[in-house]
């Protein structure tokens, strides 16, 4: 009798899982069942395998919910990280193993106990990131002190992007995963990390003018900003004593100084809504942020504002956005700036379907090893096929399918809740995903510590 795989939620990052999943249905005898508020959105060459069940799954709907979790053997909640917990508490009711992508909610922290009572596991942060820089990360960690070393300094950043050949804008981005994350990034408190054994704090005024840049070969530079916490993961890391530890995302160089301008303007603000917004055209949005002048343009007004020259490459970014266009309008009612960024941009960034994506990680560790310092630099990058199997969706799902086979599997046996950082839970997924083109490249260079000269405080 096949064992039941049931995924809750078949969004943008899930082509690359349910495709895992039933290219292995007839080797490893498995049925996949996928419940999504829209069915029909699902591709048919999955809807009509032999192999898979779809149907129509509101998450609100209890006894609907809890009768496909009880028939399951596995469950894998793909849904936005504030509906884990209704998952969660049903898979510790009907005893079923969950696999999800999210970060780990306090609310699912709670959970463990009851879950390494019932012999459950529940994983999670088994994505991308978070995901595989938690795997790969702690692989080298655990190498470096198996040779008896003491890591000194760990450094890690991640960008979703556009693939070179696809790079047609100015500002060398488009979205490759939720839009609305990204117009809010850095948003809810001080970036908060630790350089040289100091504490050290940016507001998010300050965030994305304080970048770090770092080359990647064959891919060119990059610069990096920090992530709101960088310390949430000091002990389950083991780093409790580190000097450096440091975890941001990654863009191409120039985005952020560009990306600041609508820091400063107040567009990515999200605690208010604008009462008349809908049809406002962008140039009227834009004129909201702007002072009062009976003779300047909005454009001028832009430039003196904000101290850019028209010669400037800044201008030109701002110009290619459209944002003084006053045919376009907005069809959001009372929404907020950021919602109204949010669908600015998405007029311009959204990738075509024959657009590919791509994934860039970074991890840099300094450590101690026989009185000598030493560091190992390593990145990985991903290039997607299209706009449908993206990179993103990749290195998302496929760390996430190959986990909930290996628990399945009894390959994976630790009951709990948790993160992939031990070695039978890191191991053999990170080697089955360099057969699918996903992997490191490790170099050994000079311990350079932590590079103030790589970093830019421009205002």
């Amino acid at each position: 009798m096949p064992r039941n795989i049931l995924v809750i939620g078949a969004g943008k990052s899930t082509s690359y899982l349910l495709d895992y999943f039933l290219d292995k249905s007839e080797e490893e005898e498995l049925h996949l069942t996928i419940g999504d508020l829209n069915p029909d959105t699902i591709s048919q060459s999955i809807s009509n395998h032999r192999n898979c069940t779809v149907f129509e799954l509101n998450i609100q709907n209890e006894d609907v919910r809890q009768q496909a979790i009880a028939e399951s053997d596995i469950v894998v909640s793909m849904l936005p990280a504030f509906l884990h917990i209704k998952i969660a508490a049903d898979c510790i009711a009907l005893n079923k193993h969950l696999v999800t992508a999210s970060y780990v909610s306090d609310a699912l922290k709670k959970l463990d106990p009851q879950a390494q009572e019932k012999g459950l596991i529940f994983m999670n942060e088994v994505g991308l990131d978070p995901g595989i820089d938690h795997m790969s990360a702690m692989q080298i960690i655990d190498r470096i002190r198996d040779k008896g070393g003491k890591i000194l300094l760990f450094e890690s950043f991640c960008g979703g992007l556009v693939a070179p050949e696809s790079d047609n804008n100015l500002w060398n981005y488009k979205f490759t995963w939720n839009p609305r994350n990204v117009v809010l990034a850095g948003q809810g408190g001080a970036a908060k990390f630790i350089q040289e054994g100091t504490y050290k704090y940016v507001p998010y005024h300050k965030l994305f003018r304080r970048t770090e840049f770092f080359d990647i070969e064959g891919y060119g530079r990059f610069e990096g900003y920090a992530n709101r916490d960088s310390l949430n993961y000091r002990e389950a890391y083991g780093l409790e004593n580190i000097l450096t530890l440091y975890r941001g995302t990654m863009r191409r160089t120039g985005f952020s100084k560009a990306w600041n301008m609508f820091v400063q303007l107040g567009m990515t603000d999200d605690s208010y809504t604008i009462e008349n917004s809908e049809n406002m055209s962008y140039r009227e949005f834009m004129n909201l942020f702007l002072p009062y002048s009976p003779t300047d343009s909005v454009e001028l007004k832009l430039r003196h504002y904000l101290k850019i020259d028209q010669d400037d490459r800044m201008w030109e970014k701002v110009l290619e956005l459209n944002l003084f266009d006053d045919q376009k309008s907005i069809p959001l009612k009372n929404a907020t700036p950021a919602q109204i960024l949010q669908y600015i941009l998405e007029d311009s960034w959204t990738l075509a379907d024959s657009d590919k994506d791509m994934i860039v990680m970074y991890h840099k560790f300094g450590y101690e090893l026989n009185g000598e310092k030493h560091q190992i630099d390593a990145n990985m990058v991903v290039i997607g096929e299209n706009r449908t199997y993206t990179a993103m969706a990749k290195t998302v799902g496929l760390p996430v399918a190959i986990a909930t086979l290996a628990i399945l599997n009894k390959k994976i046996t630790t009951p709990g809740v948790q993160i992939p950082i031990k070695k039978e839970v890191y191991e053999p997924i990170l080697k089955e995903l360099q057969s699918y083109g996903i992997n490191f490249k490790e170099y050994e260079v000079p311990y350079l510590g932590y590079n103030p000269d790589s970093v830019s405080n421009g205002d």
